[in-house]
């Protein structure tokens, strides 16, 4: 293949015209932008130890009351991206929210979509659309783009979750805004229960449901019952994992990431082929041993997260001789699929 010419091969007068009049040439970069065979990622593999964040988050309590931070986050920033942009990879963002007792999170709906997925802790709701979700370890909770949602906490212990939006996508394509209101009226009605088991669902004799998102609170005491009838029912099948989804139609919880609850037998070693979109994981119980192709192996406890870039392949191994692990997993593959782009080289 020829080389492609430079932009210092051009006269600096020509370059000059160029600039006054708003124009680039696009030999110079275009093998940066359509490089050969495997696209440029800034998403690099980072690990983010809990419990090194734990302390620093509860000091943040203490420094900064939440009627002045109003959402008390310390986000999880990829260094390939740069610690300022704030995000996890291309399309996510990470963070890990903290809400002391007694505390309000005022109400506020945006467009980014989120979901929270809960660290540690008892006694704190979020109220999604005048749904009432109370917070339980591993419990996911959706608070989909454009729905109202406030966060309080009536226990006595810090409640901790885990923030992935789809913010960094939203942000470049220039519709991120918020609009602040007033509490939610909790309305009756619980998707949780509607939806409590598989293959049957709320028969609309009288009216349909308008919820465009008809399921926001997903416990995790039933997510891993699935896991473990799965793995009992399947002892053939090398990677035991759920999709967190629409309960109407199938689809994927919200549209733009993807998530999951991955199970790891005991001492079970798992590779996952090369994908196009990046991935987090976050162990809600259990340890990881986490292998990504062009880094060295690192150890995930309880609560901690990390990503991986897109195109490389992920190795995990349960350390555990008789004790199961338990995954959250979040991707980007809803939004890759929607573009076309999504691949799976094995």
């Amino acid at each position: 293949m020829n080389e492609l010419g430079r932009l210092e091969d051009l006269p600096q007068d020509y370059r000059d015209d160029l600039k006054k009049l708003n124009l680039v040439p696009l030999w110079p970069s275009l093998r940066g932008l359509l490089p050969p065979k495997v696209p440029t990622r800034q998403t690099q593999v980072t690990h983010w130890p809990y419990a090194g964040i734990r302390p620093l988050l509860l000091k943040a309590g203490e420094l900064t009351p939440i009627e002045k931070a109003e959402r008390r986050v310390l986000v999880l920033a990829n260094p390939g991206h740069g610690l300022e942009k704030m995000q996890a990879s291309a399309a996510m963002y990470l963070g890990l929210q903290l809400l002391m007792p007694g505390e309000w999170a005022p109400s506020h709906r945006h467009t980014p979509n989120a979901v929270r997925m809960v660290v540690e802790g008892e006694g704190a709701w979020t109220n999604v659309d005048g749904e009432k979700c109370y917070m339980r370890r591993g419990d996911l909770i959706l608070t989909p783009t454009g729905l109202w949602h406030e966060h309080g906490h009536d226990g006595d212990q810090p409640v901790v979750w885990l923030d992935v939006l789809d913010l960094p996508l939203v942000f470049y394509m220039e519709a991120s805004y918020h609009i602040n209101g007033e509490p939610q009226a909790v309305k009756p009605g619980r998707g949780d229960r509607a939806y409590a088991r598989g293959g049957v669902a709320p028969t609309p004799v009288f009216q349909r449901s308008d919820k465009r998102y008809p399921m926001l609170h997903y416990p995790w005491v039933e997510a891993r019952a699935a896991l473990e009838s799965l793995a009992a029912d399947r002892p053939d099948l090398d990677c035991v994992q759920v999709t967190y989804v629409n309960p109407e139609t199938g689809e994927d919880a919200e549209n733009i990431l993807g998530f999951y609850a991955l199970m790891l037998r005991p001492g079970q070693t798992l590779r996952l082929p090369a994908r196009s979109p990046a991935q987090v994981f976050h162990p809600i119980e259990g340890r990881a041993e986490v292998s990504v192709e062009g880094h060295a192996p690192f150890t995930m406890a309880e609560a901690d997260t990390c990503c991986a870039p897109g195109y490389t392949a992920v190795t995990l191994r349960n350390p555990s001789a008789d004790q199961p692990a338990f995954l959250f997993v979040a991707d980007e593959s809803p939004l890759h699929r929607k573009l076309g782009v999504y691949e799976n080289r094995g």
